[in-house]
């Protein structure tokens, strides 16, 4: 059996596990979110608790099984409390402005780069180098957060550019520590 796909998912107060078949519905306060379950793996609620079995012991439905018990938790987490990403900003000139529910990004461009929140995304702008990512979809919180960082990724010279909070950039040595090896 698979240790992740065999332990049960609690379900906290305020969250309605439905079940259709191979559709799975999981409501909370702060949205509501949808999963498709390939035949050989069954869900079912049992005393407060959603549990994942499945039908054999082939190895694609071992592997599915732990996914399938995974994506259902992160499910529940999101429908409770939400996702958030946090990316920071570095570089002279580099800043991020709201503009709605769009932010504008100015990093280097002739202009400034208009960012559309994917749907059930918040964006938020925290100072001006700072941009927070929520929602309750932790798949799509993780897109929309490296969809941006794409947009101006870390100078491994510099540093300069979108990075995740917290994220270390090993910075290369440049030409002057290049000529000074040979010398």
């Amino acid at each position: 059996m698979s240790r992740i796909g065999r332990m049960p998912i609690v379900i906290p107060k305020g969250v309605q596990v439905t079940i259709n078949g191979a559709q799975v519905t999981i409501k909370g306060p702060k949205g509501e979110l949808f999963h498709s379950v390939i035949p050989r793996i069954t869900v079912a609620v049992k005393e407060g608790h959603v549990i994942v079995a499945r039908a054999d012991d082939e190895r694609p439905t071992r592997a599915l099984h732990g996914l399938t018990r995974a994506l259902l938790n992160n499910m529940v987490v999101g429908v409770t409390q939400g996702y958030q990403k946090a990316l920071e900003i570095v570089g002279v000139g580099y800043r991020v402005q709201p503009s709605g529910k769009h932010l504008a990004l100015n990093v280097g461009f002739t202009h400034p780069v208009e960012v559309a929140p994917l749907p059930g995304i918040t964006l938020a702008a925290e100072g001006t180098n700072r941009i927070i990512i929520s929602g309750v979809d932790k798949q799509l919180v993780g897109q929309m957060a490296a969809k941006i960082r794409s947009m101006r990724p870390p100078d491994p010279y510099k540093g300069k550019g979108i990075r995740y909070v917290g994220e270390r950039i090993k910075l290369k040595a440049g030409k002057a520590a290049a000529g000074k090896a040979k010398a």
